[in-house]
């Protein structure tokens, strides 16, 4: 009898939990290691190479997340991104998504560091590989920065960079001033 109740009781837990996080319209997926805790339930790309061709063929922009394992800012930023609902959703719906370690596959294209390789910074390119280096965080010393109060500024920026993405594609062939065009061999040099 005990037995069964405590089988109910984490039963229910279970079920609890369930609702109170974010799932994808895919279903739950598989927690990746690639996540690195960023979102699990997001599937992340393994290296920028892939990321960019991902980005490519599914025609939306890619997210890129620079941090380090022992860094308090980049855990506590972590923390926020991953337990924000909205964000989840709309990285897992409309976006690519890659995190670099820093030190350990940092990437050769100098675009995704304009003003320094400090961490954590988001950086995001759109599928015709262009650094959108007009989309910044809120502060003037480290552009790309985000703390875990600025969750409300990286959502709209990520709606930016979706609705960046929908002007792109209206005007295919014109490229604007404030962003940076990565050459072709960027990919092919991760």
């Amino acid at each position: 009898m005990t037995r069964a109740a405590a089988s109910l009781v984490l039963v229910l837990v279970a079920l609890s939990s369930t609702f109170t996080k974010y799932v994808p319209k895919s279903g739950q997926r598989i927690p990746q290691s690639l996540s690195r805790g960023w979102g699990d339930q997001l599937n992340w790309a393994q290296t920028y190479e892939e990321a960019l061709s991902l980005s490519q063929s599914t025609n939306k922009p890619l997210m890129v997340l620079f941090h380090l394992e022992d860094c308090s800012q980049c855990d506590a930023l972590k923390q926020a991104l991953a337990h924000d609902d909205e964000i989840q959703r709309i990285l897992d719906e409309d976006f690519v998504v890659l995190n670099v370690i820093v030190g350990c596959r940092e990437t050769v294209d100098q675009n995704l560091s304009p003003d320094g390789k400090y961490v954590p910074r988001i950086v995001f390119v759109d599928p015709s590989m262009r650094v959108r280096d007009d989309i910044v965080g809120p502060y003037s010393n480290r552009l790309y920065t985000y703390e875990p109060k600025d969750m409300k500024h990286l959502l709209e920026n990520m709606k930016k960079a979706k609705k960046l993405l929908k002007v792109s594609a209206l005007s295919h062939r014109t490229t604007p001033t404030s962003t940076h065009s990565l050459p072709e061999s960027t990919a092919a040099e991760v």
